[in-house]
């Protein structure tokens, strides 16, 4: 099955590379009986992979079980698992069959797996290892034949190190890993999602469908999203029953979308302690902020240039580079005395204030320079994330095609 087929067959939307990604290996891995472990936040729909691994396996038409391990209580869990036998404990009035029994030929799909207390998770380790396990309160060995998916939205790598994770549990759960983007990756994905759920409760609702302006758009995607799909969709219907207009503008927007910032980077406005991979995004974030800006380096290394080669700056000077100004200094008259010491020295050639902007100028091109390679790393890096996809590349970076392939040329990037 093509992966459009199964987006529309699980009602997945969206375009982006990494969502199509992970469908791809949950459609290559579904025939096979290894274990999976679904990795990603909360609300990025984790739910629906362990879905398209059973429907597209040999398993289809065994039970399939989704079990929420962090909201079964810790005294209850082997019980809800495993089964147990009449008289076992306070309140085992029968004996039960636990969902391993249960889902015998099927598949078991546990969420927040990392949840499980650590008795448990030697029990479940088991099942993995030989497919035996007991039921509490019995010494009679039972064997299940089930295909367990896991997910969970915590760091195992760091569960792992406070203890509170087997790592020997981890490696027979990861056997194939599928990260899950979350929504503040997707891009555009997040327009489509809105609509989507605006048809929905429009429909649901009886009233016509909201929609955004653009700079409400603007500020849909550039939110955090901590909450994920969840939250855009509870943020949609929301705005959907709330609001007497149709037309959402950014103002009312901004009222549904808690702490929003127009700046992406939260590790600068929270200042809170960052995951390795949430601090390598928000480099990449600040590099297209240097690339942004390289233009206008450009154009002051150029400026200081003709300023050194003439050795002043009279008013036909001025107002030939007159654009130059404006976009680096602003109204050139209005400039500060100590800035327009820089765009107008004196007449002579030779003294110690003369070299001083000679250092700066050689400053500016060195930091020309740098920026120049965090362009060039940022190209790369972009091309290889798409697999030389151009298109999404540019995307990527938020330029044109047309002006991707110019840097490439330019760079002689292979």
């Amino acid at each position: 099955m093509e992966i459009q087929q199964i987006k529309q067959r699980f009602g997945i939307i969206g375009t982006y590379p990494g969502l199509d990604r992970a469908i791809d290996i949950a459609r290559q891995v579904a025939p096979t009986d290894l274990s999976v472990l679904i990795t990603g936040e909360s609300g990025t729909g984790k739910e629906s992979f362990p879905q398209i691994i059973h429907a597209l396996g040999g398993r289809k038409h065994g039970p399939y079980i989704a079990v929420n391990c962090g909201a079964i209580p810790d005294g209850t869990i082997d019980s809800e698992l495993f089964g147990h036998e009449k008289g076992s404990f306070t309140g085992a009035h029968d004996t039960r069959k636990g969902y391993f029994e249960v889902a015998n030929g099927g598949t078991i799909f546990l969420d927040e797996v990392a949840e499980l207390p650590l008795s448990t998770q030697v029990r479940l380790l088991r099942v993995l290892e030989t497919g035996e396990f007991i039921r509490v309160g019995s010494s009679r060995v039972m064997k299940t034949d089930v295909r367990i998916v896991a997910a969970t939205n915590l760091d195992i790598n760091q569960a792992i190190r406070k203890g509170k994770f087997r790592e020997d549990l981890f490696y027979r759960l990861n056997t194939v890993p599928i990260q899950i983007p979350s929504l503040r990756e997707r891009g555009n994905d997040i327009l489509l999602l809105f609509r989507k759920f605006a048809a929905d409760f429009s429909e649901r609702y009886r009233m016509p469908a909201i929609r955004l302006d653009e700079e409400a758009r603007q500020v849909l995607l550039n939110y955090s999203w901590p909450g994920n799909i969840r939250q855009l969709k509870n943020v949609t219907e929301q705005l959907s029953i709330i609001e007497q207009e149709r037309e959402i503008s950014a103002a009312v927007l901004t009222h549904y979308l808690p702490e929003y910032h127009k700046s992406r980077l939260p590790a600068l406005i929270n200042k809170e302690s960052i995951s390795e991979e949430t601090f390598n995004s928000e480099r990449e974030i600040l590099y297209k902020l240097l690339f942004e800006m390289k233009s206008d380096m450009h154009d002051l290394k150029k400026l200081v240039s003709q300023i050194m080669e003439k050795g002043q700056v009279n008013r036909d000077f001025e107002q030939e580079n007159e654009g130059i100004l404006k976009k680096l200094y602003g109204n050139v008259d209005e400039v500060a005395p100590e800035t327009r010491d820089l765009i107008t020295p004196p007449v002579p050639a030779h003294n110690s204030r003369n070299d001083e902007r000679i250092m700066d100028t050689e400053e500016i091109i060195e930091e020309s320079l740098s920026l120049e390679e965090k362009e060039i790393e940022l190209i790369i890096k972009a091309l290889d994330k798409h697999n030389g996809k151009r298109k999404y590349a540019a995307q990527d970076l938020g330029i044109s095609e047309r002006t991707l392939y110019r840097k490439i040329k330019e760079y002689n990037i292979e």
